[in-house]
């Protein structure tokens, strides 16, 4: 089972990764993508979606850090508190967002051709079961 999910995540990775590179977002870094996607999609705290992806603090501020630089993030000083900062998508990041999402339906949809949405929809729940999560997202 987990070199067949390693596999799966590639063939996403490796949509998104084309689609983002034909439009001229070939610099996101790696794990950039779930971040950016995370806020896009869930608008989720930052620290809840770094802490998905389980790294470290310092790895994290400078996987925030190159997305800021290179545009896909904005930080900004929270107006209610002065001590807390707030990432939000730029206008750059939300178009990364809508093109990784658009990746995602056409790999999606090549496989609704090869098998039966019932099946999906067993897959999806096997994997939300798996992880925990019980909302398949």
């Amino acid at each position: 089972m987990p070199a067949l999910l390693r596999a799966c995540r590639k063939v996403y990775a490796d949509a998104i990764g084309a689609e983002l590179a034909r439009e001229g977002h070939d610099d996101v870094p790696r794990n950039g993508v779930f971040v950016i996607g995370a806020i896009a999609r869930d608008c989720l705290p930052l620290g809840e979606v770094i802490a998905q992806l389980g790294m470290s603090k310092q790895a994290a501020g400078q996987l925030v850090d190159a997305l800021v630089v290179r545009g896909y993030l904005l930080r900004e000083v929270d107006a209610n508190d002065r001590r807390r900062l707030i990432v939000r998508l730029s206008e750059r990041g939300r178009a990364v967002a809508v093109l990784a999402r658009g990746a995602v339906a056409r790999i999606d949809a090549q496989l609704a051709q090869r098998v039966s949405r019932e099946w999906i929809e067993h897959t999806r729940a096997t994997l939300a079961a798996l992880t925990g999560d019980d909302h398949g997202g």
